[in-house]
């Protein structure tokens, strides 16, 4: 009897075995992106000390990880959301972009009184965001148009649009630098107790409420359905046009508050360039999550932790910030991999002579 190896489509994967497979791609993606740092000019001996001691178990760098997160968390959210209805939205950065344009137009122009001005910054963040998502999912329902072809050429038109704007009318006449007048004290995300800004609990209620959505709502059941099977969604009654609807709207409008939080909560203004990196790191919380909530906040602190551990070997060892792009590239590039392992498995059979 001869034997021979065959690939074969797993049917189903107990959940441990999956969450065993994705830790086990995970720490090899971390393991490979130390080599990368040591190779780089980082001493082997400083690496979990500048990933972990210096900046978990350090008061002000671990308020700088949950700052950074926050923003993290909701493109996280967000990418989960239209990723489990089968859209991929890989127009974050415009609907962030045009969601910070919509918050400062409120400060340009003054509208509502100071207490209000807040409040209303964040609403028309959500709306402008939301509205950015509106021609894309349009375009995929009623004409078929890919919708990674349009989010991502929306993106070009809101940076583009941004610099216009930047350059010209929202200009800071003070300065020669391409952002806009600061933002008044009432009109920035205040900081709670011991310094930690109010981005961090909008970030995690949000991601309740999205935890709600997606496993308890009708909604989240019929986004399910359409995450399994869009045609047996369809078949059974589930209304599929309307559900992609939904959970797109809602990731623009997520993704349009994360622009709030960027720029009222960390710049300050609206600047040329807030929005670089956010897209990418979106994209990837959502795919290490695999859509879950709960795992994107998780995946959100841990590139936070990476973008903070960053800027401190950028300062100490020159290392450039590309280089943490690129472990984030291999993260993804590990995580994939074990998608591979997750929906397929080898099996050895025995053949005749």
């Amino acid at each position: 009897m001869n034997r021979r190896y065959t690939l074969e489509v797993r049917q189903q994967m107990a959940w441990p075995w999956q969450a065993l497979i994705l830790t086990v791609s995970l720490i090899l993606g971390l393991l490979i992106s130390g080599a990368i740092l040591v190779w780089a000019g980082v001493p082997a001996g400083e690496l979990l000390n500048e990933f972990v001691f210096l900046t978990l178990f350090d008061a002000q760098s671990l308020k700088a990880v949950l700052f950074q997160a926050s923003p993290l968390i909701m493109v996280g959210l967000a990418g989960c959301l239209a990723f489990r209805a089968k859209f991929w939205n890989l127009g974050l950065e415009g609907q962030m972009i045009f969601g910070a344009i919509g918050a400062t137009a409120i400060t340009m122009w003054e509208i509502g009184s100071p207490a209000m001005r807040l409040p209303l910054m964040i609403i028309a963040a959500m709306v402008c965001g939301l509205l950015w998502s509106v021609a894309p999912v349009l375009l995929r329902l009623k004409l078929q148009v890919n919708e990674i072809v349009s989010t991502l050429m929306l993106n070009y038109i809101a940076i583009n649009f941004l610099l216009h704007l930047m350059y010209g009318a929202w200009k800071d006449p003070k300065d020669a630098f391409p952002y806009s007048p600061k933002y008044e004290s009432f009109e920035l995300l205040p900081d709670l107790a011991n310094g930690l800004s109010l981005s961090i609990p909008i970030a995690i209620g949000t991601a309740l409420l999205v935890l709600w959505f997606v496993g308890i709502s009708r909604g989240g059941l019929y986004l399910r359905f359409v995450d399994k099977s869009p045609q047996v969604a369809r078949a059974v009654g589930v209304p599929v046009a309307r559900t992609i609807l939904l959970a797109v709207l809602f990731s623009g409008a997520l993704a349009g508050l994360a622009g709030l939080m960027v720029a009222a909560g960390q710049e300050g203004r609206l600047t040329h360039s807030f929005y670089v990196g956010y897209g990418f790191s979106g994209i990837l919380i959502a795919f290490l999550a695999r859509n879950n909530p709960i795992a994107a906040t998780c995946a959100a602190l841990l590139i936070a932790t990476l973008f903070v551990a960053g800027r401190s070997l950028q300062v100490f060892y020159q290392i450039p910030f590309a280089m943490v792009q690129l472990i984030q590239a291999v993260l993804v590039i590990c995580v994939a991999s074990s998608d591979f392992f997750i929906r397929h498995r080898i099996r050895r059979v025995q053949v005749g002579d």
